[in-house]
């Protein structure tokens, strides 16, 4: 509790601070610079400006309002992104979606990362310092590698020679911020664990995930039985997939049926398929009347 209290009174401490023009932190060698670095603070949403070069200009309104309602509900989750341009004053470097829903619900102060000048490797030595914490849950970790790949441009790679993880394990985390929000809180909270959200994640529909992750807690499945829970809902979404009919490219005449009549004594099966291909089928009755056959074929 001391420990939670104390990261809060910092928070604040920063914030203030961040209001104070006698004290204002530019660059990375500033006062207190070292504190803000890695640090999420919550900054007020009209100090925010849109970044001119983001390359994204349209957005899915329902898309917009269905993150409004979790916003609403559950709060910005994933903090966004910021460079600091002047006192007080914000430019927008990720998080695009996650402002103007935050807009729309009439919030005043949004979380933020704040990047300020040639902070970039204190920012990556914060983050893997961060990550390599044992107390951190792994949307936390995800986090943080998130950062590390928008912020920095790391490759996966690089993280991994950086954090010395497998380059499988930290796609794993990374793949978790696909979930829907309200599992990546209860993925936080400790409603669920990882394994639980890797079995999930597998299911693209979010209303789906909703479903299933509110059995498990309900239930209090393990990962396995979870594991074959999204089994069964996949199994029972898969399209029935038809076999593609291909069209003969000839057809066998009736003499040429016959020929075949005539010489094996038998009515021989002919199948044409597609780029001149078939297949020939010769039914014998007896052992006698196969090697009847055989002979025949010996001969011609």
């Amino acid at each position: 509790m001391a420990k939670a209290l104390k990261k809060q009174a910092l928070g604040r401490g920063l914030s203030a601070l961040l209001k104070d023009p006698d004290n204002d932190i530019r660059s990375a060698e500033d006062k207190n610079a070292d504190k803000l670095i890695g640090t999420i603070l919550e900054i007020d949403i009209e100090a925010i400006e849109i970044n001119p070069f983001q390359p994204r200009s349209n957005f899915n309104e329902e898309a917009l309002q269905e993150l409004a309602t979790s916003i609403r509900e559950l709060g910005v989750i994933q903090p966004i992104t910021v460079r600091k341009i002047d006192f007080n004053n914000y430019q927008l470097i990720s998080g695009e979606r996650r402002l103007r829903a935050s807009k729309l619900v009439g919030l005043t102060t949004i979380p933020a990362y704040i990047r300020i000048a040639n902070d970039n490797e204190s920012l990556v030595m914060a983050l893997v310092e961060n990550i390599q914490r044992h107390d951190l849950d792994p949307i936390e970790i995800a986090l943080s590698y998130q950062r590390l790949i928008e912020e920095i441009q790391l490759t996966q790679e690089q993280m991994s020679e950086r954090v010395g993880k497998k380059r499988s394990t930290i796609s794993n985390y990374l793949r978790l911020l696909k979930l829907d929000p309200i599992i990546q809180t209860g993925i936080r909270d400790g409603f669920i664990s990882m394994g639980h959200g890797r079995a999930i994640i597998t299911i693209e529909n979010y209303e789906a995930q909703t479903s299933i992750y509110q059995k498990i807690v309900s239930e209090n499945l393990s990962v396995r039985e979870t594991e074959a829970l999204v089994k069964k809902y996949q199994e029972g979404v898969k399209p029935t997939v038809k076999a593609k009919k291909t069209n003969p490219s000839f057809e066998i005449t009736p003499i040429q049926k016959q020929a075949f009549v005539d010489f094996f004594g038998a009515k021989v099966a002919v199948k044409v398929a597609g780029k001149g291909k078939g297949e020939i089928s010769i039914p014998f009755y007896s052992e006698e009347d196969l090697n009847r056959i055989i002979k025949l074929i010996q001969k011609g």
